[in-house]
């Protein structure tokens, strides 16, 4: 029953991205869309190997490791990883930025933890973006369990020479009801705090767009087109983030 339960989760929250644009009947001009608050593109802890391969001029190599919500299945030039690797070369012209991804499918915090070191070690990246806790949500894992996962995987890849990001759970008013998020949300809070590592509020950015009316995040028609919306202003956010805790400048706008 618990495993028909997680797939059921895993699939609306799936269907989360399967969205018409919001408030189509308003008669008002809708908002710009991929607005995000200043507060929520900040961080206090930074990223120094990317700031010096940037400016040594060495390749920037960055790395994701994540769930499904990585990528869009088929679509995998329009997920937010290439889209990232994309603002990231406008944003940095005269850099060789260089992305691969690291599909995790559906493992906790734990399992993927484990194999962060082996990961670093062959890939070499300057730069590792962490997406987790959205399978440990949907599971029920116990938060101090994931708590620990979480500090032992940053600190493994400190250890190891990488900078890091850590990218929290998607938000999906679908699954509101279905899984506590905030435990979860609140431990990558704390340990990225504890440990001094960027933290990427996606669930917070995702659902400032579903308030703002950007995107219908609850509606099930039109997956695919909406997901690479949303995909493409993650990516785009999070190229502005890592500009900011790396202090290259701003990003340029499209």
């Amino acid at each position: 029953m618990k495993s028909a339960w997680t797939m059921l989760g895993l699939t609306l929250l799936a269907a989360s991205l399967a969205a018409a644009p919001a408030r189509a009947g308003d008669t008002a001009e809708p908002p710009p869309p991929c607005e995000v608050p200043a507060y929520l593109l900040s961080t206090e802890n930074a990223l120094p190997k990317v700031t010096e391969a940037v400016k040594a001029n060495r390749p920037l190599s960055v790395l994701v490791v994540g769930s499904r919500s990585s990528t869009i299945l088929g679509n995998e030039p329009s997920a937010y990883p290439a889209k990232l690797q994309a603002a990231l070369k406008e944003a940095l012209p005269s850099a060789t930025v260089d992305l691969s991804v690291e599909l995790q499918g559906k493992s906790t915090a734990e399992d993927t933890a484990g194999t962060l070191v082996k990961l670093v070690e062959a890939k070499k990246p300057t730069l590792v973006i962490w997406q987790t806790g959205t399978v440990d949500a949907m599971r029920a894992i116990d938060p101090d369990d994931f708590r620990a996962a979480i500090h032992d995987g940053l600190a493994a890849l400190r250890n190891a020479g990488t900078d890091v990001v850590l990218v929290n759970l998607q938000y999906s008013p679908r699954t509101e009801t279905m899984i506590s998020a905030p435990p979860y949300l609140d431990n990558m809070k704390v340990v990225a705090t504890q440990l001094e590592v960027p933290l990427f509020d996606r669930f917070a950015i995702m659902k400032q767009w579903s308030d703002a009316g950007y995107f219908d995040l609850f509606s099930t028609s039109h997956g695919v087109d909406l997901a690479k919306k949303v995909h493409a202003c993650l990516g785009r956010a999070l190229a502005k983030f890592v500009i900011d805790a790396a202090h290259l400048g701003p990003v340029q706008q499209n």
